[in-house]
């Protein structure tokens, strides 16, 4: 096994459960929902905020720890903007010369690209200043023929599906989402 970038991260406590997730909890399983208004018209794009972005991609693990990227302080919410149809997430390696930062790039993407409907732009980059190789990593993350290069080889594949299998916690702490 190859050696840590950063063989003893701070780790962080996450900030809150899902804001949606904790609201939609109050509601019993058998809610009277006789007086709920019926949904008309399909059609009708629903809006996406910040903290809904927030909640795909906070539960994405680390692919070095066995950590979140929340817990690890690599994504935020105020790390994450949405003006229409266009996302901007940023991110900060946990430390400069981080060799996981374009993998880290590349789960949130997946996992954003799985989640969201096609009318969306997502450009993910590495915080100002937190990268020693910046440029270059923001340039691979929102290439799509190097992004779709890298979905082609089925062993990073395979780091990709597991770091993103943890993103369906939505900021629940493993033992309480099992």
């Amino acid at each position: 096994m190859a050696p840590l970038d950063n063989a003893n991260p701070v780790v962080f406590k996450p900030v809150q459960q899902s804001f949606r997730k904790a609201e939609a909890d109050k509601f019993a399983l058998w809610a009277d929902l006789s007086d709920a208004t019926p949904i008309e018209d399909e059609g009708l794009e629903e809006p996406i905020d910040e903290q809904e972005i927030f909640d795909l991609i906070r539960s994405i693990s680390d692919p070095e720890h066995p950590l979140s990227l929340e817990e690890l302080a690599v994504v935020s919410a105020p790390q994450v903007k949405v003006t229409s149809n266009h996302i901007q997430i940023e991110f900060t390696p946990t430390v400069p010369h981080c060799g996981a930062s374009t993998l880290i790039g590349l789960f949130i993407r997946v996992r954003l690209l799985r989640s969201l409907p096609n009318r969306f732009k997502v450009d993910i980059k590495v915080k100002p200043g937190s990268h020693q190789s910046e440029e270059s990593v923001n340039k691979q993350l929102n290439d799509k023929e190097r992004v779709a290069a890298a979905l082609e080889n089925s062993a990073l594949l395979e780091v990709v599906e597991r770091c993103i299998a943890t993103a369906n916690r939505r900021g629940d702490r493993t033992e309480d989402a099992l």
